[in-house]
């Protein structure tokens, strides 16, 4: 199978769309930048689809390569017949192909090969004709210096038979449907685990079973993640009986007792020995696979949805990271986010300098033109809050409460270290709790996602796939929003379409050498930015305030021309064209309509006209949790408080409720209806009164109700 078949099969799309795709790929164009501007090539294929394309043919790619592998290895024994390259060549699974390999591949020293040593290989071929009704007798001819008896000479050939059940692809595959279908997934607990501290979080699997295909994927990673800190031990079981039938049918071919009760033997020493071992492993893998994309697909729409959150936009921050007895670390930030001020100031225990602290915050505040405040979520920070709501200011402040998740991972980076190097941990800390006000986007690139605080079992999951979903997630938010290339850090240029790591410093450095870039066209004296960079990149990347208008938009270089176009037709020039609502609406798309040009891609235009450089994600507003909460003590049950959704999971959502401890909202307790996805009901951030159902003083646990 070709890869445009292999593709089109599995994905169900196009085969136009579909064969322009993997052609833009193979020229190294990236996903955002074929999505969004090749829209005519692709069929208006979206990111999902041509990510989906685009794992595909590397999953085709390697697929094809284990092939090679294997025909080489069956070529150099001299085993390779026309019949087994061409189940080879067709094989269009991982598995499959494998199961073809397996009786060629190199094995260690086995039961069955010390039999083949002795001379017993013919007695197990005679047995498996099932024919001779004297086996026994028959076996007494393979007597010799290695095989005393007959009843050694019996097992060393049923070691062999057993082998060649193994190997059975039929035997495999049948299998392989009843595990699917009908595993049952067991976990108990290791005696001597069983009290132990490490052990309580996981009391509901101590003695748990359910069938593998409906475990759920938090359920499953749950029981991975108890046996691999060896709390309980699991096992995957099938009905025994039914498994030696399936193989029975498949191997008895007659009714020779003497010879057919030695095909049983093998059978069951077949399946206990050697498959159930191997298929069990085999099913809870592929188990544990899935499991693996249903967290990492939670992580990576968290994520998504973290990236996207509301910016406050360009505005002087003032940046509290709270505490008690280190103090508050207060920065104070231009609307750039440039540190301009750091110092400590006491509000709380012990010290209680509050009117000193008082003052001091006023006098940043007046000096520093402060246009909002910042307070980092974490110890001491509902006291910091309720301390600058009750300082008086001259003007009107508006204060938020900032998830500082990863600000400690960003503060000790080798990132925060190039930014600023004359400043401890602290400053840098409270500086990326008031960026991230700014401009969550931006700043949160710059930390690892699996240190950002949303998702479920992430550190159990495959990393390098969780690695390749979550750097995709963060190139579609960052490429989607779009990039001010004269303020823009490195680590967000670097997620930029054409890019990377390299270009992004080498544009930085660009700019500390020449000062800011002018036009998009000047961004091709960057060193090593080619034409093909260029072509993937500037669309994506913004000039502020540029002196040609389409710079600061999302319409391609590449299509310059056709706006000029637009606007000598209605006669204007071309700033008096941009953001001119009501005269775009009257353009005739189909007037410039070519080849490669059609109304998907015009219509993309003139929509980016009427609102160019337009940041599609909502603005920051403020939340004021309740007053009376402090500690999980104030919070009892069948309370009716407000919240921040801060995690989505696949069993319900996380809520901060203002205290240390997040409230669980199960997914059953979301709505009034069934409901089989979280983000259905709600979002990240998003605004929610919860009702409280039941507190665990001791396991730290809130239950939490949305049901009206």
């Amino acid at each position: 199978m070709q890869l445009l078949q292999y593709v089109i099969k599995h994905s169900q799309l196009p085969e136009k769309g579909v064969a322009n795709t993997i052609k833009l790929l193979e020229e190294d164009s990236t996903i955002p930048f074929i999505s969004r501007y090749r829209k005519e090539m692709t069929g208006n294929l979206d990111e999902v689809q041509i990510s989906t394309i685009s794992k595909l043919k590397q999953g085709f790619e390697e697929l094809e390569k284990r092939k090679q592998a294997i025909l080489k290895a069956i070529t150099e024994q001299e085993a390779l017949t026309e019949n087994l390259q061409q189940k080879i060549e067709l094989a269009e699974t991982l598995t499959q192909l494998e199961d073809l390999y397996l009786p060629y591949k190199k094995k260690r020293t086995t039961k069955a090969s010390k039999a083949r040593s002795k001379g017993l290989e013919p007695l197990a071929k005679i047995i498996m004709k099932q024919q001779d009704d004297h086996i026994e007798l028959t076996a007494k001819r393979y007597k010799n210096d290695q095989v005393n008896t007959a009843e050694e000479a019996l097992q060393g050939a049923r070691d062999i038979i057993a082998e060649w059940i193994n190997e059975n692809e039929w035997v495999r595959n049948k299998l392989r449907h009843l595990y699917t279908r009908k595993a049952i997934i067991t976990s108990k607990v290791i005696k001597d685990k069983k009290d132990s501290d490490d052990a309580l979080k996981f009391q509901q699997y101590f003695d748990w079973n359910e069938p593998l295909h409906r475990a759920p994927s938090h359920r499953l990673l749950a029981m991975l993640r108890a046996e691999n800190e060896d709390i309980v031990r699991i096992k995957i079981e099938v009905d025994k009986e039914e498994a030696i039938g399936i193989i029975d049918n498949i191997i008895i071919k007659t009714d020779v007792e003497s010879s057919t009760n030695q095909v049983f033997i093998a059978i069951e020493d077949a399946f206990k020995r050697l498959l159930d071992p191997a298929i069990s492993n085999e099913v809870l893998k592929e188990a544990r696979q899935k499991a693996d994309e249903a967290a990492i697909q939670v992580f990576s729409s968290n994520l998504r949805q973290l990236l996207l959150a509301a910016p406050l936009g360009e505005k002087r921050i003032l940046a509290i990271d709270p505490g008690f007895k280190s103090g508050c670390k207060v920065v104070c930030l231009d609307e750039n986010g440039d540190l301009k001020h750091n110092e400590n100031i006491y509000p709380h225990p012990p010290q209680r300098e509050t009117t000193q602290a008082m003052k001091k915050v006023r006098s940043l505040v007046n000096a520093y033109n402060i246009e909002a405040i910042a307070i980092g979520n974490g110890t001491a920070s509902r006291e910091t809050e309720a301390f600058i709501k009750k300082t008086g200011f001259d003007r009107d402040l508006q204060v938020f409460v900032v998830n500082e998740a990863g600000a400690s991972v960003y503060s000790a980076s080798k990132i925060a270290r190039q930014e600023f190097p004359g400043y401890d941990v602290t400053v840098r800390g409270a500086v990326s709790i008031g960026r991230r006000l700014a401009d969550p986007l931006a700043e949160l690139v710059k930390i690892d996602p699996k240190s950002i605080g949303v998702g479920q079992y992430q550190h159990d999951v495959d990393q390098t796939k969780l690695k390749e979903e979550l750097d995709m997630v963060v190139m579609s938010c960052v490429n989607s929003v779009g990039v001010n290339v004269n303020t823009a850090s490195a680590p967000l240029l670097s997620y930029v379409s054409g890019i990377g790591t390299g270009l992004a410093e080498n544009i930085v450095k660009y700019r500390s050498e020449n000062g800011s870039i002018q036009t998009r066209k000047e961004l091709l004296k960057v060193p090593r930015l080619g034409t093909k960079a260029f072509e993937q990149s500037a669309a994506f990347l913004r000039i502020a305030n540029a002196e040609y208008p389409l710079d600061n938009s999302a319409v391609h270089p590449e299509s310059y021309a056709i706006v000029e176009q637009m606007a000598k037709d209605k006669k204007v020039s071309l700033d008096k064209l941009v953001g001119n609502k009501e005269l775009i609406q009257k353009i005739d798309l189909q007037k410039y309509t070519t080849e490669t040009v059609g109304l998907p891609t015009l219509t993309d235009i003139v929509k980016e006209l009427e609102k160019p450089g337009l940041d599609p994600r909502k603005k920051a507003k403020v939340f004021e949790f309740d007053p009376g909460l402090r500690t999980i003590d104030d919070v009892k049950a069948g309370m009716k408080i407000p919240g921040i959704v801060n995690n989505i999971t696949n069993f319900g959502c996380f809520v901060d409720i203002g205290i240390k401890e997040s409230g669980l909202v199960h997914i059953s307790k979301l709505a009034n209806e069934f409901i089989s996805d979280v983000n259905s009901v709600v979002q990240l951030h998003q605004h929610v009164e919860v009702k409280v159902i039941e507190v665990d003083i001791v396991r730290k646990r809130i239950q939490l109700s949305m049901i009206d």
